[in-house]
């Protein structure tokens, strides 16, 4: 059976790419829908080209919902610097004729958990937001809740400041609530994802696949995440949120750790870092399992594959 499936987004190219991967194989994830928050950029862009990538696939029977257009308790910080002032720079993609669901998707979340037959799991890949306040809403739903795989935080360096990975810095408040809750988590850090390159022959190949979706994708990519690869060194950009799709589709490629985490709430310079108890010094059980590493050449392969087939 096919895995049931919502995704939490905030796209940004690299959740595009994840969105554009989960559509490509209906047999393994069952979409059930997404779920848009401000981070990358404001609300009305991710709501936004949430249904530009759904439409580019060629899949505009899925629903796409606006969630909340800031974190808990902080202003909005976005990453228009590595995504572009759209979201999506790089594929010029039309405006969305698909509809926005009225429903706000913090009550789609609920619903669906609520009213759930087989636990869902959640895909998450922006800020945690709404999540968290679904969560506190209706703290019930967890029972309905088979895993929660995120992309986020970071075991040593951040990439928005020295400390803090950008979904964990946005809402640090709403990810401890998460962290919090007692649902099955996986986190897939920086750590993780800095191991999985867009390198020029990557690139490439998905441009010789030459369909519309796969010319997009390489635009985008082409454009983003540049300022990392040049920050770091790297011979291409990191590929952050399609690591969480792939990790659903065969976890076998990660390996992982279970720890303790924790979220700075209050640090004058840690704000949003991840404290990841990798040694157990604290004593506490842990609360969630993180991936150590993948083998990228399978998840890259494994993206082209299902790029390929939109």
């Amino acid at each position: 059976m096919a895995r049931s499936l919502i995704i939490d987004c905030d796209p940004g190219v690299d959740d595009a790419i994840a969105i554009l991967l989960t559509l490509a194989v209906p047999d393994r994830l069952n979409l059930l829908g997404i779920t848009t928050v401000a981070g990358n950029v404001p609300l009305d862009l991710t709501q936004s080209n949430a249904r530009k990538i759904c439409e580019l696939a060629g899949r505009t029977e899925v629903k796409v919902y606006a969630g909340c257009p800031r974190p808990l308790l902080r202003s909005l910080h976005t990453a228009a610097d590595v995504h572009g002032a759209t979201g999506l720079q790089g594929a010029a993609l039309p405006e969305p004729t698909m509809p926005l669901q009225p429903q706000h998707g913090v009550d789609f979340l609920v619903e669906q958990l609520m009213q759930a037959e087989q636990p869902i799991t959640l895909a998450v890949l922006g800020p945690m937001t709404n999540i968290a306040i679904a969560l506190i809403k209706h703290p019930e739903i967890i029972q309905n809740i088979a895993e929660i795989v995120i992309m986020g935080g970071a075991v040593t360096q951040g990439n928005v400041t020295s400390s803090a990975e950008f979904n964990l810095y946005v809402d640090p408040h709403a990810a401890q609530v998460v962290f919090d809750a007692g649902a099955p988590i996986t986190l897939i850090p920086l750590d993780t994802t800095h191991q999985l390159l867009t390198t020029p022959a990557r690139l490439e190949t998905i441009r010789q696949i030459g369909t519309p979706v796969a010319q997009a994708a390489a635009g985008m990519l082409a454009f983003y995440g540049m300022p990392d690869s040049q920050r770091y060194g790297l011979p291409g950009a990191p590929l952050h949120d399609p690591c969480v799709i792939v990790y659903l589709l065969e976890p076998n490629l990660f390996t992982t750790q279970a720890v303790h985490v924790a979220v700075e709430t209050q640090g004058t310079h840690t704000l949003g870092r991840t404290v990841v108890d990798l040694w157990n010094v604290s004593g506490q059980s842990p609360n969630l399992q993180i991936t150590r590493s993948l083998d990228a050449e399978s998840v890259y392969a494994l993206i082209i594959d299902g790029l390929a087939k939109l």
